[in-house]
């Protein structure tokens, strides 16, 4: 399968997308498992709330936050990969309330039933600007008025200012829009789409961001 943008990075196929989650712990020496709780934790996800997903990948995001939802809740995962597909429901098979669609988010869809949260973790830099706008407006129109959209992604910062022995390792491992990325203020960019900035978190020296906007 080829890739809707080939100098994306966030499009993982092949063995990579196979040994996702291990590939991820071992380069990380186990700190993305960490992070991530972290991140999620967070989030305050409270009991019963319906969450969308945009590139869920191995489930690895619906695991951690399926003791938050309880029974009541709804997790809905979208991704464009079969083979995350697969991972997906292997490690989600006992949740009976953790779903997931294949569904492309650089187009327009909407679902039948609006969500309390959409979620989206490293995925937005990916993808060229004009992309991440319909990313925006996809998350804006499958919210409740108040609904939260939360980014978990690069923070903005200067990559000429960045520590060399941050930058080298950023420059060789991430794809072109991310420079892009770093660059934009997010928080203007999300007011423009009917967003305002609620809270912020960060980590990894500032570099990496959860943003969560509120549905105005």
């Amino acid at each position: 399968m080829s890739k809707f943008y080939p100098e994306s990075k966030v499009e993982i196929q092949g063995f990579e997308a196979e040994k996702y989650d291990t590939l991820l712990d071992v380069l990380s020496l186990g700190w993305y498992k960490r992070f991530i709780r972290s991140a999620i934790d967070r989030l305050r996800i409270r009991e019963g709330e319906r969450i969308l997903d945009f590139g869920c990948g191995t489930g690895r995001n619906a695991c951690l936050m399926r003791p938050h939802l309880g029974d009541n809740g709804y997790y809905l995962g979208v991704d464009i990969s079969p083979i995350m597909q697969g991972q997906f429901e292997k490690n989600c098979a006992f949740f009976n309330n953790v779903y997931f669609q294949i569904q492309r988010i650089d187009q327009s869809f909407q679902l039948d039933e609006p969500f309390d949260r959409v979620f989206i973790s490293f995925v937005l830099h990916g993808f060229p600007q004009e992309v991440r706008q319909t990313i925006i407006r996809n998350a804006y129109d499958n919210l409740k008025p108040g609904g939260l959209f939360s980014i978990l992604d690069f923070a903005e910062f200067s990559l000429q200012d960045m520590p060399f022995y941050y930058r080298i390792p950023f420059k060789t491992v991430e794809c072109p829009y991310a420079f892009d990325f770093i660059e934009k203020d997010w928080t203007s960019i999300l007011a423009q789409a009917g967003f305002k900035k609620k809270e912020e978190h960060f980590w990894f020296k500032n570099y990496i961001r959860l943003l969560i906007v509120e549905k105005v």
